[in-house]
């Protein structure tokens, strides 16, 4: 078992500044019962093109957690920095992708992310946007539904626009909010291996969201595991050493995936345990 200590970078990274780092951060929200804190003293540092994802049970602040390095929600307390620089509102550098897609219906594949190059790179050449926008569909392999309007294409289909259009703008850190949840198993492990092809491709940072322990196993350089709430924080920050490339049934033949995977299951169950009978 590798576990990193909580706010330190995986081993191997470089000793320079990391792109992302959460220091001391917290989040409460006022009620009409009062203060309620969902994350307190958050501290992590995620490397340039690391791959890190985050898990937890629901209510532990994972999506409030991104919603800060997004720049949709402010820190309490402590704050977020983006190489250096407190993260303070939405910007381009940071795109999101939901598990609901988020995308214009009465649009096609293409528009979708041709609206997204024109409106973060207004003065580019048009020739030059809509290469950008095909080049991207085509990454995702779309290129032949491009004209297709959003309506007239599947779930998977519609997340992998989603992909698409925030990769098109080439952003410093790639936010996924359980971006598979709601899809069939098939076309969850079809988009996986699209991702993972994609990121070894681009080496963007990844921080994303799930619910899914075997998805983190074969996606992620770090999982990060997250205490029950209220005041919700890390935690345990665990390494999965798998070389890249990775190829899911080598990984799944791996005793070392079952050592991690039963680790984390203990980790989470111990705490559900821990709150169900308190």
């Amino acid at each position: 078992m590798i576990t990193t200590p909580i706010g330190q970078p995986a081993a191997g990274s470089a000793a320079a500044r990391p792109l992302l780092c959460f220091e001391a951060l917290g989040k409460t929200y006022l009620t009409p019962r009062g203060a309620y804190p969902v994350l307190e003293n958050i501290n992590l540092s995620i490397e340039a093109g690391e791959f890190v994802c985050v898990i937890g049970h629901s209510g532990c602040g994972k999506s409030t957690l991104l919603n800060m390095v997004s720049g949709f929600a402010t820190p309490s307390t402590g704050q977020v920095l983006l190489k250096g620089a407190p993260i303070v509102k939405p910007g381009p550098d940071r795109m999101v992708v939901f598990q609901g897609y988020a995308l214009l219906p009465w649009l096609t594949a293409y528009e979708n992310v041709h609206l997204a190059v024109d409106s973060v790179h207004p003065k580019l050449p048009e020739r030059q946007k809509r290469k950008i926008a095909m080049e991207h569909l085509e990454l995702v392999g779309l290129a032949a539904a491009a004209q297709k309007t959003i309506g007239q294409i599947s779930g998977g289909m519609k997340q992998r626009v989603a992909i698409a259009r925030a990769l098109a703008i080439r952003p410093e850190v790639l936010i996924l909010d359980e971006p598979f949840g709601a899809l069939d198993a098939i076309t969850k492990e079809e988009l996986q291996e699209e991702l993972l092809n994609i990121w070894n491709t681009q080496k963007c940072t990844v921080l994303m969201i799930t619910h899914d322990i075997d998805e983190a196993l074969f996606l992620a350089d770090r999982l990060v595991m997250m205490t029950n709430g209220p005041a919700a924080g890390i935690g345990e920050v665990m390494t999965i050493g798998f070389p890249r490339p990775r190829n899911r049934e080598d990984i799944m033949e791996d005793p070392r995936y079952y050592e991690l995977r039963n680790h984390a299951l203990e980790f989470l169950y111990s705490r559900f345990a821990h709150d169900d009978a308190a």
